[in-house]
């Protein structure tokens, strides 16, 4: 996700609000697909007809295919971008697999998973009724190469053979010589070294089929050519109001994930957070169908939906792979003594840290650096077990065992941000944990820009300080290997290795599972090494978020999965 939507070299802070922004869901949400709503009376199903209406803090900026970072194709782009494959549109757990979207299939891999093939099917068409063919797919990967249009995911410039080199069609007119298009139905991807988890980059925007004669460069996203079940009509202050309408040349045959039931989407965004809730609360004229792909409910609009039945029965509930913790660079004392980083992970009260997040209704309290999920390969550990509230007791004699008998001074970084996720009321918890082990915490409050510059930085980073990690698919690769691999470890841009480690047996075992295309054989590894990795205390796993998201009270079939916990707009319904 930029941030998460995840990342190899990326602004990892930017990610989830991406993914989320253009996300996906995470279990049935206020009426499922019966139509039935909170009482059990059928309503009747979801029919086609009306207008959807996003309400959003974030604008749905850079509409180009090559340049969005999004999460399983994204949320309202792909409604518009096809792609290879795409995620499963069902709620829970059903919706972390991959499924073919253009493709016929999740791709074929040779026997070392250097090589991926896919086939298109049949029928495929842009919004001018024109054949979309594999050289399409292949000119739209090519231009995410080009500078001037960067800003989408980076696996494929790490994992092409000469992605690190190309330039673009623009520069190159000669293309990549590693995506190679046999026919006008095939496409071949050679890859520099095996990636089980190919499937899933290959659901990205940047796999969106782009037809070089309507290219426009930098000015493609005022009108970019559709392969989804809708067009776009109206793009206005770069994203920030986006209508989209039915595209007559998508075929529903060729396409089993996205319902498109609403004739129109109309996205409204750069909106106070407070007064959308409000909106969608009250669900007066337009409002009573409308959504929201970025804006969580807070602590107290939870209360008011607490005690109003109507109110709770119009809350879905997702939970989207991503973990908040508190991160040691062991290049800096006192945390270059495990003694000192156990300690603190003894100490943590993570009763107070939920509280400061918003509650047990927006957070749950984690000691894995793996979400709790089972795509990721979640496997339940707790190294320095502290109880609920901490155990100061234990975290003294740890520090006394570390040459501190008499305590300890060191300084947090956190950010002034009110996203109670890196903030100052989850930075002033910690202080008051640490506190009763006798730490005392000075702490340093940066503005956004520059607590992340510090915190990626491998030169300026502190020793200790608040950070947050979201994957770009729910698997275990893109969370373990950015933030432990040594080899991603960037000394001049941003870093995310916070602990700078650079373990061989890691990199050998990460090389490993990224071998294993059973995706199921490939998690039980994930887990296997989160929970070793976990040994050394390089962090203190936090919390895990939930996201809790009201919708007006006529959008019917709220489906939300596993894959980014929001709602799928592809799958709603409007009365």
């Amino acid at each position: 996700m930029r941030q998460p939507s995840v990342i190899s070299r990326r602004a990892a802070a930017a990610a989830v609000s991406l993914v989320l922004a253009s996300g996906a869901v995470a279990c049935a949400g206020p009426q499922d697909a019966s139509g039935k709503g909170a009482s059990g009376k059928a309503e009747g199903g979801p029919r086609k007809g009306g207008t959807l209406t996003v309400l959003n803090a974030e604008a749905q900026e850079d509409f180009d295919p090559a340049r969005l970072y999004t999460s399983g194709g994204g949320n309202v782009p792909s409604l518009v971008f096809r792609t290879l494959t795409t995620r499963n549109r069902e709620a829970g757990a059903a919706g972390t697999q991959v499924v073919p979207d253009l493709a016929t299939d999740t791709g074929r891999p040779n026997k070392d998973a250097t090589e991926w093939t896919y086939t298109l099917k049949d029928g495929l068409k842009f919004e001018d009724g024109t054949p979309i063919t594999s050289a399409d797919i292949k000119y739209g990967i090519e231009r995410s190469f080009a500078a001037e249009l960067s800003g989408g995911a980076p696996y494929l410039r790490d994992w092409l053979v000469g992605g690190d080199t190309y330039q673009g069609p623009y520069k190159d007119k000669g293309g990549l010589a590693s995506i190679v298009v046999p026919d006008a139905k095939t496409i071949v991807f050679k890859l520099k070294k095996p990636e089980g988890e190919f499937p899933f980059v290959a659901t990205q925007t940047q796999f969106a089929p782009v037809p070089q004669a309507k290219d426009t460069g930098a000015k493609y996203e005022e009108h970019p050519v559709s392969s989804g079940p809708y067009k776009v009509v109206k793009n206005e202050n770069d994203g920030q109001r986006l209508v989209l309408e039915r595209n007559p040349h998508w075929d529903p045959k060729t396409d089993e994930e996205r319902k498109a039931y609403p004739d129109t989407i109309d996205v409204k965004s750069g909106l106070d957070e407070a007064v959308v809730n409000q909106r969608l609360s009250t669900s007066a004229g337009a409002d009573a169908a409308a959504v929201t792909t970025d804006i969580n409910l807070g602590p107290a609009e939870l209360a008011q939906v607490g005690s109003d039945k109507a109110l709770a029965a119009r809350v879905g509930t997702g939970h989207f792979g991503y973990t908040n913790y508190l991160a040691f660079n062991p290049k800096v004392k006192p945390f270059d003594n495990p003694k000192v980083r156990q300690a603190i992970s003894y100490a943590i009260n993570r009763t107070s840290v939920v509280n400061a997040a918003g509650g047990s209704a927006l957070a749950e309290a984690a000691t894995t650096f793996l979400p709790n999920q089972a795509s990721f390969g979640y496997t339940p550990y707790d190294h320095f077990p502290a109880g609920k509230t901490g155990d100061p007791a234990k975290a003294k004699q740890v520090l006394k065992e570390a040459g501190y008998p008499n305590g300890l001074t060191v300084t947090l970084l956190h950010s002034t941000a009110q996203n109670r996720a890196t903030s100052p009321e989850v930075a002033t918890a910690i202080q008051e944990a640490l506190a009763k082990a006798g730490i005392t915490v000075k702490l340093d409050g940066q503005e956004p820009n520059s607590f992340n510059e510090k915190r990626w930085s491998v030169k300026d980073a502190p020793g200790f300080f608040l950070s947050r990690w979201g994957a770009d698919w729910p698997a275990g690769g893109p969370f373990l290997a950015p933030i432990f691999d040594g080899r991603q470890i960037v000394t001049n841009g941003s870093n995310y290795n916070h602990a700078q480690l650079n373990d061989p047996a890691v990199n050998a075992e990460i090389d490993e599972i990224n071998k294993l295309t059973d995706l199921k054989a490939a998690a039980v590894r994930w887990g296997a090494l989160d929970k070793k990795i976990g040994e050394q205390a390089l962090d203190v796993p936090l919390f895990h978020p939930v996201y809790k998201r009201l919708v007006g009270k006529d959008v019917k079939n709220v489906v939300i999965s596993d894959w980014t916990g929001v709602l799928d707009i592809s799958q709603v319904a409007v009365k």
